[in-house]
């Protein structure tokens, strides 16, 4: 994947290997950030035409937090589902989600729920549908506030000469050389981010930075320590 979703050609040699679902995050995909483009989305519809028993999977947590528009795949395969979860943009404590998806899947998910918690509590739903029937969250702001922490980071970043993606959400990915030793001295430093390696499988090293927490005065003494903390370690001797 790039920072506008999963590649097509990458998606295809998956599927003519022999993968038979697929899980896509349309935008603010953690932890990149990455959101799909119209032009990627038309591009990886046409992969999945041609594998019609695909299980494709779109999960939508970025909805109210992110800008940038929704390119949904759904209905391109057989078999389908769109998840949206109100968990990012009205509170971690609302674990609830919308699912829709064609008749067999969406069967398949009761029938997992009746062997496991049985039902969604109807307090949680009417709590979630309150507020967003009523407008409690704006979510306009809340997607700001997000933009400006995350590009001011990328931007701060890519002054120091470190290169860093999130065209989404609330994540910044930067590669880096040595992930141990980056989260060590940013650790020392006073600030912590979370390893890549519990996210990537053939990427190169990288740590995720979480931009949630941080205020417009924080972006640059971080932007200071992650370039400090990139640097190749100085070479020693010793006598």
């Amino acid at each position: 994947m790039d920072d506008d979703g999963p590649r097509a050609d990458d998606l295809r040699r998956a599927l003519e290997a022999g993968a038979r679902a697929v899980i896509v995050t349309g935008r603010a995909q953690n932890p990149t950030g990455a959101s799909l483009t119209a032009t990627r989305a038309r591009a990886l519809r046409a992969v999945l035409r041609d594998h019609p028993e695909t299980l494709l999977v779109e999960d939508d947590h970025g909805h109210g937090i992110v800008e940038l528009p929704l390119h949904p795949l759904a209905g391109t395969t057989r078999h389908w589902a769109f998840v949206r979860s109100a968990a990012k943009a009205y509170g971690p404590d609302l674990r609830l989600a919308v699912l829709a998806g064609d008749p067999v899947t969406v069967d398949r998910v009761r029938g997992r729920l009746r062997l496991g918690p049985g039902w969604v509590s109807l307090l949680l739903q009417r709590a979630v549908a309150h507020l967003w029937s009523h407008g409690a969250v704006d979510r306009a702001a809340v997607a700001r506030s997000y933009r400006e922490r995350r590009d001011g980071l990328v931007e701060a970043l890519a002054e120091r000469g470190v290169v860093a993606h999130g065209r989404s959400g609330m994540n910044v990915w930067v590669p880096v050389p040595d992930e141990t030793g980056a989260i060590a001295r940013l650790l020392q430093r006073g600030w912590a981010v979370a390893p890549g390696a519990r996210f990537r499988l053939a990427s190169r090293q990288a740590v995720r930075i979480t931009v949630s927490p941080l205020t417009a005065e924080d972006i640059a003494p971080l932007a200071d320590a992650v370039a400090a903390a990139v640097r190749p370690s100085p070479a020693r001797t010793y006598g």
